[in-house]
């Protein structure tokens, strides 16, 4: 028996490969199939089966395509409806990979389709179980997502039921191997590990505590975040057949000079800069967008760009094609190029660059007492914002910078004064901005988690006196 954990912590997303006798299964993949295909030459295994768990809103699968390259059929759960082929399991349904028995567990609750797979070892007892967007470790996915016209509530009670029926019975040492862990916009709050056991998480996940249906309902549908804005477009893709990869790649992975580079962006395309923000305030090509690879780089994307936005990117060297994938990934597939030697030719073309200026938390708290006009725009989310923040700052979440009326609400003549947590929103808040025409702008570096040790700068947080300048 092989079970092996993919994860891509880009995502947040865990997909699996398993394998015996012969034969493998993968579940939950992402659209860069060929890591799957190759993993199978290598172990000398042929993939029977590929498993979903749920149509995903996240991430844009790569069941079609694998179906496509290997001829393993799609298993979906029941109440499956898509425009491809697809075995629709029937709860408790059976399927055989080598010696290992995967076992269908209908658990709607997250989605309606949403199934869970338990995998019995070569001695037949229960292993582990595959949970989807079921169960998190310490969470559950949230009901609120895509399905129908059921409301949170409906599907909320959905999941009581799944959980208390499908999941609570199950032995303590049942591994738990869910399809996302921390950060994951799937549910509220996962806890830092990517896998668990039964065991583990009726003892510490809240959801799984004895309590009503009308006080789990109550409980999972409060708090939750507004979901990122490119979830419905997911969903709705990962129930169609789309283009492949291999053709993203045809159009996308080529390099362009910088007079084509130029033109492409005249026209219409948005450049799109993958480099790290550290790097990219530094200098970059006026009315780039900044998302830095070295960070959630796949959900802000998703979050910024239009799905079918043309883009031109400026990369690492020898980042192309990795920049081409992850936006692939969250199904921004529109990419016509990249910047043949990358910033470093532009530069050497003599063509006009742009800049962010870089201030670190104490010149901020120098410029506070003498700067009438400065004015501090914290982007991070409004929940992270009521748990402590900069005294007078305003709060514009960075997601709420793609529509141009958010953005029209800064004073244009104002120096503002740009940070997230950490650094890196920052800056994508930044560039965002700048393509709108506000220059006076200043990036903090380190974001609150430094300007809350800085003693100069006065912050608000529930429960604590306001420090004072």
């Amino acid at each position: 028996m092989d079970i092996k954990q993919l994860y891509t912590s880009c995502l947040s997303e865990a997909a699996y490969f398993i394998a015996s006798d012969g034969e493998a299964a993968v579940i939950d993949p992402l659209r860069d199939v060929d890591t799957y295909i190759k993993m199978a030459e290598e172990k000398g295994v042929k993939i029977k089966y590929i498993f979903e768990t749920h149509f995903h809103a996240d991430f844009v699968s790569g069941h079609v395509e694998l179906a496509a390259k290997t001829g393993a059929p799609i298993v979906y759960g029941p109440d499956t409806q898509a425009s491809f082929k697809v075995h629709v399991a029937k709860d408790g349904e059976e399927f055989m990979v080598g010696k290992l028995k995967i076992k269908a567990l209908h658990t709607p609750g997250h989605t309606l389709e949403s199934t869970c797979y338990l995998l019995h070892d070569e001695a037949g007892e229960p292993y582990c179980i595959f949970t989807g967007d079921t169960l998190f470790v310490g969470d559950v996915g949230r009901p609120d997502l895509f399905s129908g016209n059921l409301s949170k509530e409906d599907l909320a009670g959905m999941m009581y039921e799944s959980l208390r029926d499908k999941i609570k019975p199950l032995a303590d040492n049942v591994i738990v191997y869910p399809a996302h862990g921390p950060g994951s916009s799937c549910g509220k709050n996962l806890g830092p590990d990517t896998f668990s056991t039964i065991g583990a998480q009726k003892a510490t996940n809240y959801a799984l505590q004895d309590m009503t249906a009308k006080e789990f309902i109550k409980t999972v549908t409060s708090g939750l975040s507004e979901p990122p804005a490119y979830f419905p477009v997911n969903a709705r893709i990962n129930k169609e057949v789309i283009e492949s990869l291999d053709a993203v790649y045809e159009k996308g992975f080529k390099p362009l000079s910088v007079a084509d580079f130029k033109q492409l962006a005249q026209d219409g395309a948005w450049i799109l800069d993958t480099r790290n923000e550290n790097v990219f305030t530094h200098g970059f090509v006026p009315e780039s967008i900044s998302i830095g690879l070295n960070g959630r780089f796949a959900e802000f994307a998703g979050t910024i760009i239009p799905m079918d936005q043309a883009l031109v990117l400026v990369t690492e060297a020898g980042k192309e094609k990795e920049s081409i994938t992850r936006l692939a990934r969250v199904g921004i597939d529109n990419i016509l190029g990249y910047l043949g030697g990358g910033f470093e030719a532009w530069q050497n073309a003599g063509e006009e660059i742009d800049l962010i200026i870089d201030i670190e938390p104490d010149e901020l708290a120098m410029d506070l007492p003498h700067d009438s006009m400065l004015e501090i725009v914290d982007v991070r989310k409004p929940s992270e914002f009521e748990a402590g923040h900069i005294k007078g700052a305003q709060n514009v979440p960075l997601n709420t910078l793609t529509d141009p009326l958010n953005v029209a609400m800064l004073d244009e003549h104002a120096n503002l004064y740009v940070h997230c947590a950490g650094g890196y929103r920052s800056v994508i808040a930044a560039s965002i901005l700048k393509r709108h025409g506000y220059h006076n702008l200043r990036n903090v570096l380190g974001g609150y988690s430094k300007i809350k040790l800085e003693k100069g700068i006065p912050v608000v947080v529930p429960g604590v006196q306001v420090n004072e300048i």
